[in-house]
């Protein structure tokens, strides 16, 4: 049975730990805020972008000399994964959630006979997915978004993805992130980014229109697609970190919620314990003014 003075620095830990879940409850609330808004804001942006990319490459499909980004390499040997995690713990299930996705997607990818490549972005990613997938790591990316997500990072990854897929290094690439939903929920996406996958179904011509490009689709097509990437990759970081800091407000708030249950259970059994102590001592004394 656990001492006054043990109960009572066991209490003042859980108090001290309490304020620091609760302050970092606060600190992921105000990040979350503004996170939130600008995931929201460039949904509509990326959204509209494969709209009309998935019409455009309807138009070429099955065409000659269409662009690599479109028409890939015409094999599926060799997979790029881009797993976006965080560089800080304490996120709840945020982290295990993508890395399980991707877990899964690898030992299927290699059960099929496939080669895998991973670009991590994110120390937790990183330190989990060498443990037993180290060989096929062949680059990690840290302080993404640290202070805050901007283009020029995504920009930044996206050629070193082009670059890849121009050197034939793969022949599909898919980005693996959270698509934030609310602060309690956080849905694993797997997006792939090349070659470029038209919409299942694109948005029809209103009334059978017939538009005209200026310049020509394939043009446009030549401009955007690699444009595409970046726009993809900069929305899947900036719900990534929407839904990174969703999640660790909520684990946050239960971890408070916790602490201060135990903190109720322990000063119930420190009061316990405190009033067997001095109900035992009055016993002694009483016993002892008896013999005498």
């Amino acid at each position: 049975m656990p001492s006054l003075k043990d109960l009572r620095t066991r209490i003042r830990s859980v108090k001290s730990t309490q304020k620091i879940t609760s302050a970092m409850k606060m600190v992921a609330a105000s990040r979350l805020r503004r996170a939130q808004e600008a995931a929201e804001a460039a949904r509509p942006y990326a959204e509209r972008m494969n709209r009309m990319l998935s019409s455009l490459a309807g138009r070429m499909a099955g065409q000659p000399g269409a662009h690599p980004l479109l028409a890939g390499t015409g094999k599926d040997d060799v997979h790029f994964l881009l797993v976006l995690t965080s560089d800080r713990g304490l996120a709840g299930g945020f982290n295990a959630s993508i890395l399980r996705d991707a877990r899964r997607r690898i030992r299927e990818l290699l059960r099929q006979g496939k080669t895998v490549k991973i670009l991590t972005v994110g120390r937790k990613g990183r330190d989990i997915l060498r443990r037993d997938n180290a060989r096929h790591i062949i680059e990690s990316r840290t302080d993404v978004g640290r202070r805050g997500v901007r283009f020029a990072e995504a920009r930044e990854i996206a050629e070193r993805v082009l670059a890849l897929y121009e050197a034939g290094e793969f022949d599909v690439c898919t980005v693996i992130y959270n698509r934030f939903k609310s602060a309690m929920t956080q849905v694993v996406t797997a997006l792939q980014l090349v070659p470029f996958a038209p919409e299942a179904a694109a948005a029809p011509d209103v009334a059978g229109a017939v538009y005209e490009f200026e310049p020509d689709e394939e043009e446009i097509l030549k401009k955007l697609l690699p444009n595409n990437i970046a726009v993809q990759l900069f929305t899947a970081l900036l719900e990534n970190g929407a839904s990174e800091q969703g999640a660790r407000m909520t684990a946050m708030d239960n971890a408070t919620r916790n602490a201060g249950e135990m903190i109720d259970r322990l000063t119930v059994n420190y009061n316990r314990t405190r009033q067997a102590v001095i109900t035992k001592e009055l016993i002694e004394i009483i016993s002892g003014a008896e013999a005498l």
